[in-house]
């Protein structure tokens, strides 16, 4: 059965390139102080640090041991690495706060089946423009960077998002759009 907590678990999902962190970075910047605050919790990763993320890079085997542990509340792997999401987020989730996470939309359906109040998010960026900021960003080797564009080629939509929010143009837009929707469904769970 579905844990069922006072907070809404945010899932953002999108191709490589696609502008969740950014996206979320700026909600969070924005997001008013006179309501329940959003907490964005840091992704474990099995790859080395970058300066581009705010991630915790562990070697795969100190994520074993911490999935082993039970640690992680979300985990998943993709593109040969391991992601991971801390059993933490459930006590905001507790306490009614929003947790927004950038994830693969290949965790969805285990997430709506773990939890009861989830919304997923799709960030849409044509193919093209896509292409363009991940050759830009720099941070593939060879071999990633063809996987990456080859994903987002076969993954333009995502029909099993609540919102789509389109990151074409400019960042404030997208940033503005996703805080709206999200003071939306905070504003409705408080009635």
């Amino acid at each position: 059965m579905a844990k069922d907590f006072d907070g809404i678990l945010l899932l953002i999902v999108g191709n490589s390139g696609s502008g969740k962190d950014s996206i979320i970075f700026g909600v969070i910047s924005k997001h008013p102080s006179n309501l329940k605050q959003i907490y964005a919790p840091k992704r474990y990763i099995t790859r080395p640090p970058s300066k581009f993320e705010k991630n915790i890079s562990i070697t795969p085997e100190e994520f074993k041991k911490m999935e082993i542990n039970g640690k992680f509340a979300l985990k998943w792997n993709i593109y040969g690495l391991n992601y991971g999401i801390l059993t933490e987020i459930e006590n905001f989730l507790n306490k009614g706060h929003p947790v927004i996470i950038n994830v693969s939309r290949t965790i969805v359906k285990q997430a709506r089946e773990m939890y009861k109040n989830v919304k997923v998010i799709f960030i849409e960026v044509p193919f093209e423009i896509t292409l363009q900021r991940i050759k830009d960003r720099k941070r593939e080797t060879k071999d990633l960077l063809k996987e990456r564009i080859e994903r987002a080629k076969k993954n333009q939509k995502f029909l099993e998002a609540d919102f789509c929010i389109d990151n074409t143009g400019d960042l404030d837009d997208a940033i503005n759009e996703l805080l709206d929707y999200i003071i939306n469904i905070m504003n409705k769970m408080e009635k």
